[in-house]
């Protein structure tokens, strides 16, 4: 899918616009839409926070799938060693995570932040993920599974952003078709279906590319969303 030529990302280099990738739950496929998003963008990416540091980190995978240069990526806030929601990783840790430092960085072109986990994972005893995106306003991209429960899940979500007055720019389904549950969560949910990702096999820089260009309305990044 082509941008439409008067609105290429160069010129959204010039006002670089910001958009967080969350989930409806962990291991969605948000890494996987996020190496997406920032690639179609040009843009560059930030993980404030990783919980887990037994392999391969987000911002490595995001990197290899995107292929941007090691300058669109900015340093995480926080690398937590355990694979738990980011409150109990600084647990585990001894960390305790400052809000402070969990600020977006300043960025030359579109900027795509990725949540750790769900909206209301917790981020510190008093914080959520949810509770950040409400508090930086930045428009947010929900990944949902197109399997069995993802109406309820995703249907969740998005009472939770909204209850927050989070910008929503949509859902980006990510699995086999289901054209039922895809229609009724963005009817029910009067929110933009912005596309769906079939699982990849196998999943690399080429393939994703593929697969975004042809299932992922990239005109929604560009447009106004939602207040």
């Amino acid at each position: 899918m082509v941008l439409p030529t008067s609105r290429q990302p160069a010129t959204l280099a010039r006002t670089p616009r910001r958009f967080v990738v969350t989930g409806t739950d962990t291991n969605v496929g948000k890494t996987v839409v996020a190496a997406g998003l920032v690639a179609a963008l040009d843009g560059e990416y930030w993980k404030p926070i990783q919980s887990g540091l037994g392999g391969q980190t987000d911002t490595d995978t995001v990197r290899a799938l995107s292929g941007l240069p090691p300058d669109r990526f900015h340093t995480e806030a926080y690398r937590l060693t355990a694979p738990l929601a980011p409150l109990h990783a600084a647990i585990a840790d001894g960390v305790t995570i400052d809000e402070a430092r969990l600020v977006p960085p300043h960025a030359m072109r579109p900027l795509i932040i990725e949540g750790a986990g769900g909206l209301l994972v917790p981020v510190t005893q008093n914080l959520t993920m949810a509770d950040l995106f409400a508090r930086w306003q930045i428009p947010v991209v929900l990944v949902a599974r197109t399997a069995l429960g993802t109406i309820n899940h995703t249907l969740l979500s998005i009472e939770a952003t909204r209850a927050r007055h989070i910008p929503i720019v949509g859902v980006v389904f990510v699995g086999d078709a289901n054209r039922l549950s895809e229609h009724h969560i963005a009817s029910h949910g009067a929110v933009r279906h912005l596309g769906r990702l079939p699982h990849l096999d196998p999943l690399d820089q080429a393939t994703l590319a593929s697969a975004f260009a042809a299932g992922l309305d990239l005109s929604a990044f560009i447009d106004e969303v939602e207040p």
